[in-house]
């Protein structure tokens, strides 16, 4: 059977009659954003394009509240619990890809944050598939302002960083890599703007706040006064506009579906027949008898701290008295010396620096491919905590000898003491425009700057100068010719003159091979 070059799904009937299509391969190509309320119909239109498109395309669906495993029965999705470690999700979405199968990652029971972590780590697996199992995904992500919020909220900072950056790759770097993301959200205020605006298609359901009418009449090109009409759309009804779409806002009410959520909406129910004031007494304060079995439930979850926090306890304690070292069981290799385990730790940081983007990788999957490295090396335990990881990772890429620069009367222990004291994705460029300044070297370009920084702006390299000479951890100045010249306060160092616009300098760090670590 011959696969037809353009495959239109059947999304239900347009304003005035008529099917309502949406061309399954220019939305491979575009993406799609799903806006609004609760109520409005959001998941039931999800769930009609997922079960439409299911004969033509592979399927990967982020749940967070478990309503889509349903499709399971019916289409044949294999449900991926989410309740396993990050690793464990990263190598079943490699797989997923690997293999071709329609999955639904299942959130429900977790909390916030665990929510954020598992997804990333799912979809950073599906990004990270090998450039052979790069065929068309159609990514579905339901509330998708729970994964790329515009304020990290009640969650931690890295937990958010690391979320946001894998709906970042999805939504804008996805495409080559054969993903399609279909983003649904109820608040576009409080969905990343950058994440939301790499879409090209858009279904706008029913909203009320004046911020989403008026960001909704926007993306669909709508003038202002005309926002009101998202307010008078009833539950299925859409405002459609894209590629895959139409050229012109079209009104559309979705079709109906094979399969239904597990969860409902609510319903009224007419109430018992009223009892008796000391029967409705008796009712309320006297227990059953199957009530000592139930198992009691908190109302609210315990506390789960960072795992920056998590770390650094970790590395506080310290146990009373070493435990017994125990023989290795036979035909099992012996625990590393000291020696050889730190040998191991400085390989693993250093095969992670040779790595040409490593420099534009979040500190947390650096940590994360840190860890893996050091358990394939048979490094037993914590190899290093968070903190001591990002502070070795930075020292090692400025090309500084840790062991001299933590030496009793060594320069270069003021220089550590006031990177601490700037926040910590700068330390790296302030340590080593230090190092240029302590070799003589040209100063560092700005594309140098923005490298050092994981970035390829070079606004952003300006502006992080800028900062480090407000808080007088960097003195800058030109020469006569406008080259730039970086000095460090208290210090007999400084950079030669250095030419900002240069696309390369030479004072850009020895090849990672080549710095020590330790």
């Amino acid at each position: 059977m011959t696969t037809p070059t353009k495959v239109s799904i059947d999304l239900g009937t347009r304003s005035g009659g008529g099917t309502a299509v949406l061309d399954l391969e220019e939305l491979l190509a575009t993406r799609l954003l799903v806006q609004g309320n609760s109520g409005s119909g959001k998941s039931h239109l999800l769930r009609r394009l997922l079960e439409q498109s299911a004969p033509w395309v592979q399927q990967a669906v982020i749940d967070p509240e478990g309503d889509f495993v349903t499709l399971a029965e019916r289409f044949g999705h294999v449900v991926v619990d989410a309740q396993r470690g990050e690793g464990d999700l990263q190598r079943i979405a490699a797989r997923v890809r690997q293999h071709r199968v329609s999955v639904v990652l299942n959130l429900e029971g977790l909390d916030s944050e665990q929510q954020m972590r598992a997804a990333a780590a799912f979809l950073g697996g599906l990004f990270d598939a090998d450039r052979d199992m790069w065929y068309p995904v159609l990514v579905v992500v339901d509330e998708a302002q729970l994964f790329a919020p515009t304020a990290a909220g009640e969650v931690s900072d890295e937990a958010r960083k690391v979320s946001l950056g894998a709906m970042t790759n999805l939504m804008c770097r996805g495409r080559k890599r054969g993903l399609a993301g279909v983003i649904a959200t109820q608040r576009l205020a409080k969905l990343a703007k950058n994440v939301a605006a790499e879409a090209s298609n858009f279904l706008m359901g029913r909203t009320f706040l004046d911020i989403d009418m008026a960001r909704a009449a926007d993306l669909l090109g709508m003038e202002r006064r005309q926002a009101e009409m998202f307010r008078d759309l009833e539950s299925g009804n859409f405002v459609a506009l894209g590629p895959a779409l139409a050229r012109r806002p079209l009104p559309v009410r979705i079709g109906a579906v094979e399969t239904q959520a597990r969860s409902t909406s609510p319903k009224l129910l007419p109430l018992p027949e009223p009892a008796a004031a000391e029967d409705a007494h008796d009712l309320i304060f006297t227990p059953g008898a199957d009530e000592a079995r139930r198992p009691l439930v908190p109302r609210r979850p315990p506390a789960i701290a960072p795992t920056a926090d998590v770390l650094a306890q970790l590395a506080r304690s310290v146990p009373s008295s070493p435990p017994p070292v125990a023989e290795p069981p036979p035909g099992l290799p012996a625990a590393l010396t000291p020696e050889q385990r730190q040998a191991a730790i400085d390989a693993a940081l250093r095969e992670i620096l040779t790595e040409s983007d490593a420099g534009f990788r979040s500190i947390a999957v650096l940590y994360q491919d840190f860890q893996v490295r050091c358990r394939i090396r048979r490094v037993g335990g914590e190899a290093l905590s968070l903190s001591s990881f990002r502070r070795r990772l930075a020292v090692a890429h400025a090309g500084i000898d840790l062991a001299e620069a933590e030496a009793e009367d060594s320069p270069w222990a003021e220089v550590l003491a006031m990177a601490a004291a700037l926040p910590e994705d700068m330390q790296g460029v302030f340590l080593s425009l230090a190092r240029a300044a302590f070799d003589r070297r040209p100063c560092p370009s700005d594309a140098d700057v923005a490298r050092a920084y994981g970035s390829r702006s070079p606004g952003r390299a300006r502006r992080l100068l800028a900062y480090m000479e407000e808080h007088q951890v960097i003195v800058c100045r030109q020469d006569s010719r406008g080259r730039r010249i970086v000095a460090i306060p208290g210090l007999a160092w400084e950079t030669e003159p250095g030419d900002p616009n240069a696309a390369t300098s030479a004072a850009a760090p020895a090849p990672a091979e080549e710095t020590p670590v330790e």
